[in-house]
């Protein structure tokens, strides 16, 4: 389980368009790596669409943003042109970063137990350190904590 002071896993998954992203890429400036259930939805919807109508703070901050959920690459990529996200989609179907970074677990739905995506943000720093940890975000306005974060770095 990640802890807020520790060195961030390094991980590479492929993005929207296929290509290899590594966090350690980023390294040299905060990334905003948020882990969300599935492409299309609602919620996922909500959450990736006011992270694009606040782009601009985004990059303000100099922050990278990185999505993970189990989605294909094919999704990721349908995901992002329909609803133009300027953010990379990073797609983890066998939770190879979900399960580590905590974002993969028992979780309650509508009242019944399930096993699936913690949607989750986690804010690395420009060192490569985990920052903060949100857990059981809300997708709406979830972004509006991420950037105060931001700037508190």
């Amino acid at each position: 389980m990640l802890e807020a002071g520790q060195p961030a896993p390094d991980f590479t998954l492929p993005d929207q368009d296929g290509e290899a992203v590594s966090l350690s890429q980023f390294r040299g400036r905060p990334v905003v790596v948020y882990f969300y259930p599935r492409d299309n939805t609602p919620g996922c919807t909500t959450q990736a669409c006011d992270i694009r109508d606040q782009w601009a703070e985004f990059e303000a901050a100099g922050a990278a943003v990185l999505g993970i959920s189990p989605d294909s690459v094919a999704s990721h990529a349908t995901f992002r042109g329909q609803h133009d996200l300027p953010h990379t989609l990073l797609a983890d179907p066998d939770k190879t970063v979900m399960e580590p970074w905590g974002a993969w677990g028992e979780k309650v739905l509508y009242g019944k137990k399930t096993t699936g995506v913690i949607r989750s943000t986690v804010l690395v720093d420009a060192e490569g350190n985990v920052a903060k940890i949100w857990k059981r975000v809300q997708a709406k306005k979830h972004a509006d904590q991420v950037l105060k974060a931001l700037q508190d770095l």
